[in-house]
């Protein structure tokens, strides 16, 4: 059970100014796709916190999918701008952030970067007060010569740029994307989703392992970047070494087949299942030592079951998988690449490994299944960093903060377009 403390500085609550204008700040969160990601996580939980009495949020999404759905249900207001054509997905946004009188659009990722600073550039150009421009870079992808090239000359148009890791500010000096200034703001874990979350007791059951069975599991998107062929060449070792364990893959993704049949040569899938208890059930197939479990809505409660939790990324951005597994206590390992070591100290916060890895992944897996104490250490002290530095409360005031500044600077944009108009 994860309990703030007195003193959490995840507990503060900074004091605002007044609002310029008298009135709530109007923020457009534009994203790329309303799929799952990070990035829609992160939209998910900075409006689950924004201040209501300060800022007036709506979500435009440029294609639909289960995070769309999932805004909808908790009540937020989505609008789905379905249109592949970029030239006219400009124009969908731009009519939507003029018909809102938007402060701030917030884009989220590449192509919601480049729509939407083009929608605020066009109302600018029809006289009517351009919204402040922010983008926060959730994505470590080595974009194409072209993708840089518009991303460099649409730069100096933004008013912020949003890094979430310092790994993630060094790719944006790497990419001499310059104009604009750019705000470290990390990622954040609601704590209190998780204080009281308890573990998912009926995994034995639903996957027809044994009662005790040491679990590992991996949290991602099934896609080449988060590492699973090099998890499932490890796992081949850790069975080999601990017999008994079993390895739980979480998500969806385009590589599921791929990944399915690397299982099945490495002899890690099990057998076709023909008993009647087993077909069209979520059990694993007899044998298996890894079961594929797809999305699942119940996350918090299957990473507080599993003994160790595992993100085997060839590149990441920050890995906030990784920091929920850690606001549950659970032990960690993770790759050492991108954001991942601002968050894992190795041997203090969890275990790092190289990318591409399978032996050093394998000995780090084993090692916190079959060494318990050390487990708890870096359990307790991963755990702690969370509240330290990684809260939601911390990601949400470094936006709103941001959110604040937009605000200032749109009266004066306003008050400029309105002498135009005269």
């Amino acid at each position: 059970m994860t309990v703030p403390v007195a003193g959490d500085p995840c507990l503060e609550t900074p004091e605002r100014p007044p609002l310029p204008g008298g009135r709530h700040v109007r923020v457009v969160e534009l994203l790329a796709t309303g799929t799952n990601g990070g990035a829609q996580e992160h939209v998910y939980t900075l409006l689950a916190r924004l201040d209501r009495t300060r800022y007036e949020p709506l979500v435009l999404s440029l294609s639909d999918g289960s995070t769309v759905h999932r805004l909808r249900a908790a009540g937020f207001r989505v609008v789905v701008l379905d249109e592949p054509d970029d030239a006219r997905a400009v124009r969908l946004v731009a009519d939507e952030l003029a018909a809102y009188d938007a402060d701030v659009v917030h884009n989220h990722m590449y192509r919601a970067e480049v729509i939407g600073t083009r929608a605020a550039l066009a109302l600018g150009e029809a006289g009517l007060p351009r919204p402040y421009v922010v983008g926060t870079v959730h994505s470590s992808r080595v974009r194409s010569l072209e993708d840089r090239e518009i991303l460099r000359h649409l730069t100096p148009q933004m008013d912020r740029l949003i890094a979430v890791s310092r790994a993630i500010q060094a790719k944006l000096e790497h990419e001499h994307r310059e104009g604009a200034p750019v705000t470290l703001i990390y990622n954040g874990v609601d704590l209190e989703r998780y204080a009281h979350q308890e573990p998912c007791c009926t995994l034995p059951d639903e996957y027809g392992f044994a009662p005790g069975t040491p679990i590992v599991g991996t949290v991602a998107r099934l896609e080449p970047e988060k590492g699973h062929p090099t998890l499932l060449e490890a796992w081949r070792i850790v069975v080999d070494r601990v017999p008994e364990a079993r390895l739980l893959i979480v998500g969806e993704g385009s590589r599921r087949a791929d990944l399915e049949a690397q299982a099945r040569t490495l002899g890690l899938l099990g057998e076709e299942c023909t008993d009647r208890a087993c077909v069209g059930t979520r059990h694993a197939r007899p044998g298996a030592k890894v079961v594929f479990t797809g999305r699942r809505e119940d996350v918090p409660a299957v990473v507080a079951a599993l003994d160790v939790a595992v993100l085997p990324s060839y590149r990441e951005a920050q890995g906030i998988t990784i920091l929920e597994a850690m606001a549950l206590g659970r032990p960690v390992v993770a790759s050492n690449v991108g954001g991942i070591p601002e968050m894992v100290e190795d041997g203090r916060t969890g275990l790092l490994v190289p990318p591409h890895d399978p032996v050093a992944l394998a000995d780090a897996i084993v090692r916190l299944l079959t060494d318990h104490p050390f487990a708890d250490i870096l359990a307790r002290a991963g755990h702690d960093l969370v509240h330290e530095r990684f809260c939601v409360e911390r990601m949400v005031a470094g936006i709103e903060t941001i959110y604040d500044e937009a605000a200032q600077v749109m009266v004066a944009r306003r008050a400029a377009a309105l002498r135009e108009a005269s």
